[in-house]
């Protein structure tokens, strides 16, 4: 039935001017307006949908997961532009200084959007 339906993702945030200046001037994605809410246009074709919810709750998960050759670049370059990761300590999950998870798997760090939705960045073998 959905075999050729583009799908898209979308989320929601608290305050669209503030998630169309984070998306679009901090992390430097192609960020659209269409009938108030944002398409974040991506790469790999389907855009994804950013709306906003007047009772919105950040999502406790990782929405949106950003692959990067060099994480520790990465990382680096997105603490300078204002972006605070998130520090686990005395987990599963935990991470080092930067906020980087090194315990198995792909090396990831996670981060928060102005609206508290749960974002990453992973490196990307």
């Amino acid at each position: 039935m959905f075999k050729d339906a583009k799908a898209f993702s979308g989320f929601s945030v608290n305050d669209i001017p503030r998630a169309k200046e984070f998306y679009g001037q901090t992390l430097g994605l192609d960020v659209s307006e269409e009938n108030d809410a944002l398409m974040l246009n991506i790469a790999g074709g389907n855009p994804i949908l950013v709306y906003p919810k007047d009772n919105h709750t950040p999502a406790t998960f990782t929405i949106l997961n950003f692959p990067v050759g060099d994480i520790e670049a990465a990382v680096d370059e997105l603490t300078r532009r204002g972006v605070t990761f998130e520090r686990y300590v005395g987990t599963p999950i935990e991470t080092d200084e930067k906020g980087v998870f090194r315990g198995g798997g792909p090396l990831i760090a996670w981060f928060t959007d102005p609206a508290g939705n749960v974002l990453s960045v992973i490196q990307e073998d």
